[in-house]
């Protein structure tokens, strides 16, 4: 199955980290600055084919994309594997799960900011939600092809999989009891958002050992999907950086 990245990051990013098969990049003909040369070699180094196009060709192969002049085709989708993803990392483990994400944008969005946070991976469900389309790798600048995003059959199963590794998973929902600033996020931990609108479905957050909430000013209904994110995981960041912790999961799940 062949796919396209459109853009300078995402393609660049593509080359330079060699999860997924690049077949061959076009450029548009009237591009020929240096991130475009950072491009060629790129393609040079990892043995890609480069051509460059006129510039209503790549328009054409973009399909009404954003693309900078730049267009990569990709073999297949670069999903890892759940279970791999799970037993790779430490004690300070890091994950996002995403609980029914449709926007791909929001998708990629997340992804972005969960890499710029430090975390080890990104769960999302293999079916009723936004998977590594084109759009939500471009929304991603490149990070999709960084950071490992699994995909898994079962969301609650999912938890319940992390709990079993003292991995604790704590839901994101306005009506959670515990502030995010309430709660010790130093320890190995799975960070659980809903999708738009819905937030998190119910057995999701009945499976979460703690739902946390971020408090906002009177009319205000909710975050954006990816600032709600990243107000949640770079509080992670400040609490591992040596900020003393709080009452909660800090050490794993011993007596749970």
């Amino acid at each position: 199955m062949s796919d396209r990245l459109f853009g300078i990051h995402p393609v660049l990013e593509a080359l330079q980290a060699g999860r997924r098969s690049v077949t061959r990049v076009v450029i548009a003909e009237s591009r020929h600055d240096a991130r475009v040369r950072q491009i060629v070699e790129a393609g040079r180094k990892a043995g890609v084919p480069v051509h460059f196009q006129p510039d209503r060709a790549v328009d054409r192969l973009a399909g009404g994309e954003a693309h900078q002049g730049v267009v990569a085709f990709i073999a297949g989708a670069a999903y890892a594997d759940p279970e791999d993803l799970m037993m790779s990392t430490g004690p300070q483990a890091l994950f996002v799960v995403l609980d029914g994400v449709e926007d791909p944008r929001n998708l990629g969005a997340v992804i972005r900011t969960a890499a710029a946070a430090g975390a080890d991976g990104v769960f999302i469900p293999e079916r009723g939600a936004a998977g590594l389309t084109p759009v939500a790798v471009k929304a991603s600048a490149g990070m999709a092809e960084r950071l490992p995003v699994a995909r898994v059959t079962n969301i609650v199963a999912l938890l319940k999989s992390l709990q079993s590794r003292n991995i604790w998973v704590a839901g994101l929902d306005p009506a959670g009891a515990t502030p995010w600033t309430s709660f010790d996020l130093t320890g190995p931990l799975a960070l659980v958002f809903g999708g738009e609108g819905r937030g998190l479905r119910r057995l999701a957050r009945e499976t979460c050992d703690v739902v946390l909430s971020v408090p906002l000013a009177g009319g205000v209904e909710s975050l954006n999907l990816s600032v709600a994110a990243g107000v949640v995981l770079f509080e992670a960041v400040r609490q591992r950086r040596g900020v003393a912790g709080r009452p909660g999961g800090g050490s794993g799940r011993s007596g749970s």
